[in-house]
C-alpha cells in the first residue's frame, strides 16, 4: 500500500521532468536555467529521479534513435494502468534529449564537472569532454576543467592544448593561460604557454575573441566567466596571435600559412615538422618531448637552418639525421645530456 501512495508524487516529478525535457530542447535562458537548477535543488526526489533517469539510460543509449518513434507525454496525468507506459515514453524521450545535450556521458553532471588532467614528458592525451568538445594536450600539459549548467571553463597551468569547442551560445567556451582568456562558442584553437609565460594562440577554424583574465588562479576563489565584449580581439581562423606581458593590440594578430600552421600542430600526430628554423630553435622544442637535454658548442651552429620530419621521443633518429645529413656531430655525456657540435673531418671523423 505505501507503494500506491507514493505513486503520485513519482509521477508528478516525472511529469516535471518531462516539462523540463522540453525547455531543454528548445533551448534555456538565463532565468529558466535558475529556475532548473532551483528544480534540481528542492527535493532530493527530484535530483535522485534525474540521476537516475540518467543512470538508467546509460543502459539503453542503442534506442536513442528510436526516441523520436514515441509521443511526448500527455499534459493530464497519465490514469494508474496508463502510468507505466507514459513513464517509459518520458524515459525514453528525456533521455534522447539529455544525451544530445551532453549530459548523459557516464561522468558527474555537467554542473558538477572539475578534473584536472595532465600529461608527463614525452606524453599527449586526448580528452572527451561532458559537453561533446574535444581536449588534447600535448607533452608535459596541465589543465583543470570548470564545468557548469552556466559556463565552461578550462585553466592552462602548463605546456599545450589543441581545443575542438562543441557550440554552445549560451556557455561560451573560456581558456585561462596566464591572466588571458581566450574565448570561443564553437570553433577550433591551439593554446600554448611557454616557459617565459608567453602565450600563443593559433586559430584553425571559426573565430576567437582575447581578453585579459578574468578568474582567480588554480585553486583559489573563481568567477564564472563572462561573455567577452565584441571590443575584444579578435583572431579567426588561419591566424595566429603571441600573447606577452603587454595586453595584446589588434596589430599583433598575423596570418599563417596552411602550411606553417600544419607544422606548428603536427605534434598531434606525434611529429615535429620543421621548415627552415634555426638549429637552436629547433633543438629547443625537440627538448620538449623528452628528458634529454641538448647542448650546443659551437656557436655558429646555433642559427643553421634545419628542414625535415622527426618523431617526437625520437632522439637516436635526430642524432643519425642531424650527422647524415646537417654534419652535426654528437657526443652524450651522460643519460641527460648531448653535445651537439660541427663536424671536423680533420679530425678523423667520416661522414
Amino acid at each position: 500500500m505505501s507503494n500506491v501512495y507514493q505513486l503520485p508524487d513519482r509521477e508528478r516529478c516525472l511529469d516535471e521532468a518531462s516539462e523540463w525535457l522540453a525547455r531543454l530542447d528548445r533551448g534555456l535562458d538565463e532565468s529558466e536555467t535558475r529556475d532548473f537548477q532551483r528544480w534540481l535543488a528542492a527535493s532530493r526526489e527530484n535530483s535522485d529521479t534525474f540521476m537516475q533517469i540518467a543512470e538508467l539510460w546509460d543502459k539503453m543509449d542503442a534506442l536513442s534513435r528510436l526516441a523520436d518513434l514515441f509521443p511526448p507525454p500527455a499534459e493530464k496525468k497519465p490514469s494508474f494502468g496508463r502510468w507505466l507506459a507514459a513513464a517509459a515514453s518520458v524515459l525514453l524521450v528525456l533521455g534522447a534529449a539529455l544525451w544530445q545535450a551532453g549530459m548523459l556521458t557516464g561522468s558527474p553532471p555537467a554542473s558538477t564537472v572539475n578534473k584536472v588532467y595532465e600529461t608527463a614528458i614525452g606524453e599527449h592525451s586526448t580528452v572527451n569532454l561532458p559537453d561533446g568538445s574535444v581536449l588534447v594536450l600535448n607533452t608535459d600539459s596541465l589543465v583543470r576543467v570548470h564545468y557548469t549548467l552556466t559556463s565552461r571553463l578550462i585553466e592552462l597551468d602548463r605546456g599545450e592544448i589543441n581545443v575542438r569547442v562543441a557550440r554552445d551560445r549560451e556557455r561560451p567556451l573560456s581558456v585561462l593561460a596566464a591572466g588571458r582568456v581566450v574565448q570561443a562558442v564553437g570553433t577550433a584553437f591551439n593554446v600554448q604557454l611557454r616557459r617565459d609565460r608567453s602565450v600563443e594562440l593559433i586559430v584553425t577554424e571559426g573565430r576567437v575573441r582575447v581578453a585579459d583574465g578574468q578568474n582567480g588562479g588554480p585553486g583559489g576563489a573563481r568567477n564564472e566567466p563572462q561573455p567577452l565584449p565584441a571590443t575584444a580581439t579578435a583572431v579567426s581562423g588561419g591566424e595566429r596571435l603571441l600573447m606577452s606581458g603587454e595586453r595584446p593590440q589588434p596589430e599583433q594578430v598575423e596570418r599563417i600559412e596552411p602550411a606553417e600552421m600544419d607544422a606548428r600542430l603536427s605534434w598531434r600526430s606525434g611529429n615535429l615538422v620543421f621548415r627552415g628554423e634555426p638549429l637552436e630553435q629547433a633543438v629547443a622544442e625537440i627538448s620538449r618531448y623528452t628528458s634529454v637535454k641538448f647542448r650546443i658548442e659551437d656557436e655558429q651552429l646555433k642559427g643553421l637552418r634545419v628542414a625535415g620530419l622527426f618523431r617526437t621521443g625520437d632522439i637516436k633518429g635526430l642524432l643519425r639525421t642531424l650527422n647524415d645529413n646537417f654534419d652535426i656531430a654528437n657526443e652524450r655525456i651522460d643519460e641527460q645530456t648531448v653535445i651537439l657540435r660541427a663536424r671536423r673531418e680533420e679530425q678523423g671523423e667520416t661522414r
